[in-house]
């Protein structure tokens, strides 16, 4: 039962920017931020987006930059 449970796992998300080789997320691209905020705003997280940590993180000091910018809405209706 074990060795089927492990098998079912779904496969590991990879990172879209260590694929592209991306140094540095701009804060500026409100189009490419958008794609990880949900309908209400809030950052999606790493475990759905596949992202890894770093590019995370990068992510989300990107959007609260972007956000204090006025550059992405804090909340959406």
């Amino acid at each position: 039962m074990a060795r089927q449970d492990m098998n079912d796992r779904k496969k590991r998300k990879t990172c879209s920017f260590c694929a592209d080789h991306v140094e540095y997320i701009d804060y500026k691209d409100a189009a490419k931020l958008k794609r990880y905020l949900t309908e209400a705003g809030k950052i999606i997280p790493r475990r759905v987006t596949g992202n890894c940590a770093m590019h995370q993180r990068m992510i989300a000091k990107a959007i609260k930059r972007a956000r204090e910018a006025a550059i992405i809405n804090y909340v959406f209706d």
